[in-house]
Formats: C-alpha cells, sequence, structure tokens
C-alpha cells in the first residue's frame, strides 16, 4: 500500500494525497494552489494522477486550498463519490461556482490582453457551470459515521474545529489479514475558537498525516483579540478613516460578525456601518445561520442573549451583492468597517478597497489570517512601501495591523496537544501543509516531545506503507536531516556498548552538517 503527497507538501496550500491499496485509489482532499506564480502553475495542465483510476474522494473541509481542483478531478473524468459533511456540501454549493467564475473572470482579462497582442487564448481551470455539474457526484456524512468507501476501505469523520463542517478523517485499509488506519488532520481549529465546537481528540493510529501551518508559531494575541479588535476600531474612527479587512469569506468573516456582534452586545463599540463586500461570504454566512448544530455553548448563549436570531445578522450590516454596490463603497471617506474577500488580497473585491484605501494614512488594513509567501497580503504585511494593484503602482500609507489570534489554525501549542491526545501512538507522522521551516520544526519537536518518527514529505513523492509498525521503504528518498537524527536519537535509546558509541559518533556528524 502506498501514500503519495499530491499537494500541501513543504507548501501550506494544494491539500491533496493518495492512498492506493493496489484495488483501489482514494483521494483525500483536492485543493488548488496558491500564492507565488511558480506554486499556482501546479493548477494548471494535467493532473498527476489518472482521474478515472480514482475510486473515491474524501474531502476535509470546504476551504479552496483543500477543495479547489474538485472539478477539475472530475473534468478530466473522476466519477466516483466525493464524502464530506453536510455542512461542507451547503458551503461548496456556493463555493466551487465562485472559484469557477473567477477563474473566467480572470482568463477573459487576460485573454483581451493576449488577442490585442496576437497570442494564444487561455482556458479557465474549469468553469462555474462545471462546478455546479459535479456537486451531483458530493455525498454529505454526519460526524461519527463510518462509511465504506472503496473495497477494503472505509472512512470516520470527527470534528476538526477549524471551519463550519471541516473534519479530521480517520481511514482504515484492510490488506490480507493486516489492517493499517491512516488518520488525516485537515486543518486542525484553535480550542475555543467561536461559533464551532472544539477539535475532536483521536486516540490511535498507524500513521498521521497533520497539518503544519503555524507549526512554528504561537498566535500571541490569543487572549486579548476581542480587545485589540476594539482598539483597532476605535483608533481608525478617531482619525475619521476605513477599516478595510482582508478575510476568507469562509469562517474568518462569520468570526469576526461573531466578534462584532460580542462588542456591540457588551456596547464596547456603537453600531457602525459594517460592509460585507463579497458575494460567497454573504451566501456562506446565511449558511452558517442555517447550521446551529454546529454551534458550540458560547455561540448558543450569544443568540439567546440576540433573541434568537443568528447572532451574525448584526444591526448596521449591509451586504455588497452587486458590482455596483461595491464600488459605492470606494466613495466613503470614513467611518466604515470593509470587510471583503479574498483572504490573501491575491483576487476578488479586496483588491480594489486595498487600492483606495492603502494610500490613505487615515484608513486601517487590519490582517487577521495567514498570508502566503508570494501573495499580496504577505508583501503589505511584510513592509512594503509601495505595491502594485491592477497594474498601479500605491503607496502603504495606511496603518497595517496584524491580529494574529484570529487564526483559524491550531499554533504549534494546540498541535503538539493534539498529538499527545493519542493513547496508541502512530508508527509514522507525516508533516504537512507548512511552509518548509514550519514542518520542519513541528516534525521536530513532535520526535521530541513523544519519540515518534517523523517525515516531512516532499510534493509527488510516494510512500509504502505496507511495513507499517516495522521499517519503511523510502524507494530511496533521502529523508530530512531532521528526521534522520529524530530517528538516531530513537535508535540510541534502545542501543548500548559499541553500537551506541557507533550511533553517538554519526549523530554527532550529522548536528555538525545540519547546523
Amino acid at each position: 500500500m502506498k501514500l503519495q503527497f499530491l499537494g500541501a507538501a513543504q507548501t501550506v496550500t494544494g491539500s491533496s494525497y493518495l492512498i492506493d491499496t493496489g484495488e483501489s485509489r482514494v483521494m483525500v482532499d483536492c485543493g488548488m494552489f496558491q500564492g507565488s506564480k511558480a506554486i499556482k502553475e501546479r493548477n494548471y495542465g494535467e493532473l498527476p494522477v489518472a482521474a478515472s483510476e480514482v475510486d473515491a474522494l474524501l474531502l476535509t473541509h470546504a476551504h479552496i486550498d483543500h477543495s479547489g481542483l474538485i472539478p477539475k478531478l472530475y473534468k478530466q473524468g473522476f466519477r466516483g463519490t466525493t464524502y464530506c459533511t453536510k455542512g461542507t456540501v451547503d458551503l461548496l454549493q456556493v463555493m466551487l461556482p465562485d472559484s469557477g467564475h473567477i477563474q473566467e473572470m480572470e482568463v477573459e482579462r487576460k485573454n483581451r490582453k493576449y488577442r490585442r497582442a496576437g497570442k494564444p487564448l487561455l482556458e479557465p481551470i474549469y468553469t462555474a457551470e462545471e462546478a455546479r455539474q459535479c456537486m451531483k457526484y458530493f455525498q454529505g456524512v454526519n460526524y461519527g459515521e463510518t462509511i465504506k468507501v472503496a473495497p477494503n476501505v472505509k472512512a470516520r469523520f470527527a470534528n476538526a474545529g477549524h471551519i463550519l463542517g471541516s473534519a479530521i478523517i480517520e481511514v482504515w485499509v484492510t490488506k490480507g489479514q493486516k489492517q493499517i488506519k491512516i488518520v488525516f488532520s485537515g486543518d486542525l481549529g484553535n480550542f475555543n475558537q467561536p461559533i464551532i465546537k472544539d477539535p475532536e481528540t483521536i486516540t490511535e493510529a498507524d500513521v498521521l498525516v497533520i497539518e503544519s501551518t503555524y507549526g512554528n508559531r504561537i498566535h500571541k494575541d490569543k487572549d486579548n483579540r476581542l480587545e485589540l479588535l476594539r482598539q483597532t476600531i476605535k483608533d481608525t474612527f478617531q482619525r475619521d478613516g476605513n477599516l478595510i479587512i482582508p478575510a476568507f469569506a469562509v469562517e474568518r468573516t462569520q468570526d469576526l460578525l461573531y466578534y462584532l456582534a460580542k462588542l456591540i452586545e457588551s456596547r464596547e463599540i456603537s453600531p457602525r456601518d459594517i460592509y460585507i463586500d463579497s458575494p460567497l461570504a454573504i451566501n456562506a454566512t446565511d449558511i452558517f445561520c442555517n447550521h446551529p448544530e454546529y454551534y458550540d455553548a458560547e455561540t448558543r448563549e450569544l443568540q439567546e442573549k440576540m433573541g434568537g436570531s443568528c447572532p451574525l445578522y448584526l444591526p448596521q450590516l449591509h451586504m455588497a451583492l452587486s458590482t455596483e454596490e461595491s464600488k459605492e463603497l470606494n466613495k466613503i471617506p470614513g467611518g466604515a468597517i470593509i470587510i471583503s474577500a479574498s483572504g490573501m488580497c491575491d483576487a476578488g473585491r479586496i483588491k480594489h478597497h486595498l487600492k483606495h484605501n492603502l494610500w490613505r494614512p487615515e484608513s486601517t488594513v487590519l490582517f487577521v489570517g495567514y498570508q502566503a509567501q508570494g501573495t499580496l497580503g504577505r508583501r503589505i504585511l511584510d513592509g512594503a512601501k509601495k505595491v502594485r494593484i491592477h497594474g498601479e503602482e500605491i503607496a502603504v500609507n495606511a496603518r497595517i495591523v496584524d491580529i494574529d489570534g484570529f487564526s483559524a489554525h491550531a499554533d504549534q501549542e494546540a498541535l503538539l496537544q493534539w498529538v499527545g491526545s493519542f493513547s496508541l501512538k502512530p508508527d509514522l507522522v507525516f508533516v504537512t501543509h507548512g511552509e518548509v521551516e514550519a514542518s520542519e520544526t513541528l516534525a521536530r519537536l513532535i520526535t521530541r516531545e513523544y519519540g515518534l518518527r517523523t517525515y516531512v514529505p516532499q510534493w509527488l513523492e510516494r510512500v509504502d506503507l505496507s511495513q507499517v509498525g516495522h521499517e519503511i521503504d523510502w524507494n530511496g528518498v533521502q529523508p530530512s536531516p531532521v528526521t534522520e537524527i529524530a530517528a538516531l536519537r530513537e535508535r540510541l535509546q534502545r542501543l548500548s556498548g559499541s553500537e551506541r558509541e557507533a550511533v553517538i559518533r554519526q549523530l554527532e556528524e550529522m548536528v555538525r552538517e545540519f547546523k
């Protein structure tokens, strides 16, 4: 049995894995790559696996970096079932067509230039209609429900606490008299996150595939994020500026509405003009309000205080659905909170609001989520004095604020805490969905804290799992220095005498090379 890493290997986006049992092929996630131009190029051309040979797809959650290439998978011949939670199905009913629409608009914009230059025209990865058509193959499941997805393969979904309907996926593969359990963490949420319940703990696994988005960081604003938001709003309005918040349409926008509702309910701020400028975020907010079964106790309590209505529907909340309504927001001189997508500022209406507000010292741009390498949001956050938006150079004079505690991803402490919850520890841990430093750091800490063998895979790498519990066949792939050092340390604990001294010498040499 083999596990292949089709994405999210030493990068944060493009989450996708393939389990090949020899009898069946099951994919876990099929995400779009985001970030630098080189990374985004992976979205084009043929998929690295034959789509028609995939038997089933298991989906952890709705974010586009986990789901965004599903229509392409169907376009290239996949006809199996996509299994995910019912909340995820509802979100993707609007998210995938929206993704297709964005691609159509982006290609049309580029093709106008290509026509004038006499160049061959481009085609979108998929269209909005192709995205809608693939939804008929989706099947919603409940948390805790065990399903058979392929011959000798069954799966169960557990709450990941990341966004509405997000899941940890447990997969059991039976091969002869042997059964292997692989756990895919998906994107794990923070504990005590708003709206949804905390991540569930998993007690046993043979193989663990864990995300590491914040594997080298601890969220510094977890305990005072609400106060920081209040102060940022107050400071911006005192300067008569606008507060521009790039936010992912799904989850982050709803989290912000939740916190604004708490500030308004406690009279920490007065209701002001609050705008959601993203049709997708507006639709996603409706879906959140239609799924109270996912709410945690605190959100239910806030809902009761608001008379039983959805706590995300705030007073003075305006929804900008049309392009014309969006353009009108650019005329507001100050006193508005504008929440718009995309969260990394690489596409969508947020680019227009940045273009009209970044140069204004009275305005504030508030980042509340991860900014991948190569994105416009990352450049602004890293201190760029000027940025290019829609072909125009814009000075960065606005106040730039980053409240790290709003992240929906578990930080290093939470990731380690979750790994520590296994009573029957995995034989092998693959650390994925992180930039290289984050993945390597988390791998090292997991080995140090729990004595587990860890590995940071490369893109498209395939690993043989038939000997899980024994020595792994790495197919000639050289493990990273961090992984090799950790494995030697583990061996050292079992040796004595001359063998121990030999391993010590080897370890010392590797440490010198690694440094």
